[in-house]
């Protein structure tokens, strides 16, 4: 059996934030009662001894926990790698210090655009500028520095221009992830889906940019799942490589599983270990011999492993289903109309009702979203709340990343 060398530590799902495509769970009322730093300090202590090397502190937005710099320490203790995924709001130069001194690593900061008023009206919140404020004092600090994009209707034509924009501030690495369809970002999905035209031009500029930024920054590029022939190799695979701990002890083999139908497994209750190697939650999909076809027998099944499983379940209501996202899949229509309803039409980007993650379950005021394009068109988008707030960072292993050259 393979060990885990990744633990994603969802700290916290509080957060300044309210972006729309947010792939937190929509229950967020479930995850109030979080883990101590006490409980943290043995799950990191189970992890480093199951073979975990590197942590990445996630949310929500985990500067929200006080006891960060305290958890930092002991994972540095531990000997873990320490990567800070944040949308950087609470990021102060006296934090940074503490977190610096502490060992963090690694920091990867969300951005949502490349000029304040479309950022700002992503994020649902005036957070630009502390953000590129905080991005210049982890680049002071000497940290290592990724940004993170997460990719969509309203900011992928703008591409080029936020690839300048990580340039000029002298990141290491880019993630440009278009949206995955989880969570709030799913109820969102007709609104935030681009089109052929658009992933096309973006990848003609991703291209043109790897070039030109080879041998100064690392430029990953991942294309929507409904755009790919093949379904990507979530995680590496179930239960393989990685594991995420979510704010109240819960773990899961992807941050996505909390959706599925299948028997918990927490911290609170169980070690690590046991959950890692005979709980019935990761033994569910681990392997091939849960497959049915067509991927029992695809060339494939050892290389995307039947696809994601949080995506069979959205899609079709069965997990145990090939991804609809395959071509070779017996739903894959269901996929298909998506992607036709997203090309409908000669407008590039298209009204719609995004649902914000926001504090209250209150009805929230319209929001105008002015979006600097060719035609420059102004949309309004009527937002129903739903409860609490979510940093939208995206987080995936770099070995699951698609590159422009698997667009097909």
């Amino acid at each position: 059996m393979n060990r885990p060398f990744g633990m994603l530590a969802e700290l916290t799902y509080a957060c300044p934030l309210h972006c729309p495509y947010c792939s937190n769970p929509l229950n967020l009322a479930d995850y109030h009662e979080e883990l101590t730093m006490a409980e943290w300090q043995r799950v990191l202590t189970e992890a480093r001894a199951l073979g975990v090397l590197q942590l990445h502190l996630s949310g929500g937005e985990p500067l929200q926990r006080r006891d960060l710099v305290e958890l930092v320490a002991s994972a540095r203790e531990l000997g873990l790698y320490t990567n800070l995924i944040t949308s950087a709001l609470g990021l102060s130069p006296r934090r940074a210090e503490q977190l610096k001194t502490a060992g963090l690593d690694h920091v990867q900061i969300s951005i949502q655009a490349d000029e304040p008023a479309l950022s700002d009206r992503i994020a649902g919140t005036p957070s630009y500028g502390r953000k590129i404020a905080a991005v210049r004092l982890v680049k002071e600090l000497g940290w290592p520095l990724t940004l993170n994009v997460v990719l969509h209707r309203h900011n992928i034509d703008r591409i080029g221009r936020i690839l300048d924009l990580a340039e000029e501030l002298g990141a290491d690495r880019i993630e440009l992830a278009n949206t995955q369809y989880y969570g709030w970002a799913w109820h969102n999905r007709a609104a935030l889906l681009p089109s052929r035209a658009q992933l096309d031009q973006a990848e003609a500029v991703v291209r043109t940019a790897r070039q030109r930024l080879e041998r100064k920054m690392q430029i990953i590029y991942v294309i929507p799942d409904y755009y790919s022939q093949y379904p990507k190799p979530c995680m590496g695979g179930w239960g393989q490589q990685q594991l995420t701990v979510t704010p109240n002890g819960d773990v899961l083999p992807c941050p996505a599983a909390h959706t599925l139908k299948l028997p918990r497994a927490t911290v609170r209750e169980h070690s690590l270990a046991w959950i890692w190697e005979e709980s019935p939650l990761f033994q569910r999909f681990r392997g091939t011999e849960w497959m049915p076809e067509p991927c029992r027998i695809c060339e494939r099944r050892e290389v995307d492993f039947g696809g994601c499983r949080c995506q069979a379940f959205q899609l079709t209501g069965d997990a145990a289903r090939t991804d609809p996202v395959c071509h070779l899949s017996p739903d894959h229509r269901v996929v298909a109309e998506a992607v036709e309803a997203a090309n409908a039409g000669a407008e590039p980007i298209a009204p719609g009702r995004l649902v914000p993650r926001t504090s209250t379950a209150r009805r929230v005021e319209t929001m105008e979203v002015y979006l600097p394009a060719r035609k420059s068109r102004r949309f309004s988008h009527r937002y129903d709340a739903c409860q609490d707030d979510k940093n939208s960072d995206y987080y995936s292993p770099t070995d699951s990343l698609e590159s422009p050259g698997d667009v097909p």
